[in-house]
């Protein structure tokens, strides 16, 4: 069975002896989609079907914040303070994890 299946796909299981750009392992792959089903798993526990839509919904907010290289903590802070002093619904795309560094980082020194 076991060497069966593995004579059979020899040349995808060696593929990367001969393209040094292929991973031996898939860590990278495994790392990056472990936070999607640790939420999964922990979203059956969210109480009801809203809890699990805000859950998801803060989920992909934190998510987004770790891809725009941005402390999810610090920005919903700002936002939420933002929010409640009266941001303009017509500039919601300022609040945007993306452009939230933008706006948020220090400039460089002796730029005014």
């Amino acid at each position: 069975g076991d060497i069966r299946y593995a004579l059979s796909h020899w040349e995808g299981l060696t593929r990367f002896l001969e393209d040094g750009r292929l991973e031996l392992d898939t860590n990278p792959v495994e790392n990056a989609i472990r936070p999607v089903a640790l939420t999964r798993k922990n979203a059956l526990f969210a109480g009801h079907e809203i809890g699990a839509e805000n859950w998801a919904l803060l989920a992909s907010i934190v998510a987004t914040c770790k891809l725009s290289d941005v402390n999810p903590v610090a920005y919903l802070a700002e936002i939420l303070e933002a929010i409640l002093n009266g941001h303009p619904q017509s500039r919601v795309e300022d609040l945007m994890p993306w452009n939230f560094r933008k706006a948020s980082s220090p400039k460089p020194k002796g730029i005014a």
